[in-house]
């Protein structure tokens, strides 16, 4: 099966759009995952321009920035999305209430948060809908961790993870932006990384 995956990465990894139209062959149930940070259109387009339905998830840690939400009802208009959202058991009114504001990355508490109002709700996300294809946006020049990663690559339940603008960069990104006249967000803010190069975890563990 890798031999097989690395084969299609080497006949399609210089285009995102085929590697896309290849992954929704795959299987039955696709979903799209966003956050709806900078950049997060060119991903979105270019899997609705091959499967206008496909369920784009989203977990809004209830930490958005004000921007981030008006970036989002745009594009969710703009593209017309079918945007499927999982919120955190406890509303960020609630949580506060009790555990007090967000805490730092270097506050042992920083794991629980991260685990209640990003993984959780993932995790749900995945039980529920079941997906047996999933695309991101993650790219190389993020992290570390994510430059060691490839643009296809499956888990140890089956599920094909897609990253189709692993290797761009970011003239890449805004010039597909600028090409299809698509807007962006940089009044961007996650609570569980903080940092712009730390990983929060969740594609570390899937």
């Amino acid at each position: 099966m890798a031999a097989e995956l690395d084969s299609i990465i080497r006949e399609r990894e210089h285009s995102p759009e085929a590697l896309i139209e290849w992954a929704f062959t795959q299987g039955e149930r696709p979903i799209c995952t966003t956050n709806f940070r900078p950049f997060e259109a060119v991903i979105l387009h270019m899997v609705t321009q091959v499967r206008p339905d496909v369920p784009i998830v989203w977990m809004d840690s209830g930490y958005n920035t004000e921007a981030t939400y008006r970036f989002a009802d745009e594009l969710i208009q703009r593209l017309n999305l079918n945007i499927v959202t999982y919120i955190p058991k406890r509303t960020r009114a609630h949580r506060e209430a009790l555990d007090g504001p967000m805490p730092g990355i270097d506050d042992p508490r920083h794991d629980a948060f991260t685990r209640e109002v990003k993984l959780e709700p993932f995790e749900r996300a995945l039980k529920e809908m079941r997906p047996d294809v999933w695309f991101t946006a993650l790219r190389a020049e993020d992290t570390a961790e994510r430059a060691k990663m490839q643009p296809l690559s499956r888990n140890s339940d089956g599920l094909l993870k897609v990253a189709p603008v692993l290797h761009w960069s970011a003239k890449q990104m805004y010039t597909y932006l600028q090409t299809h006249d698509l807007p962006n967000n940089f009044d961007y803010f996650d609570p569980t990384k903080v940092e712009e190069k730390r990983e929060c975890g969740l594609h570390l563990q899937h």
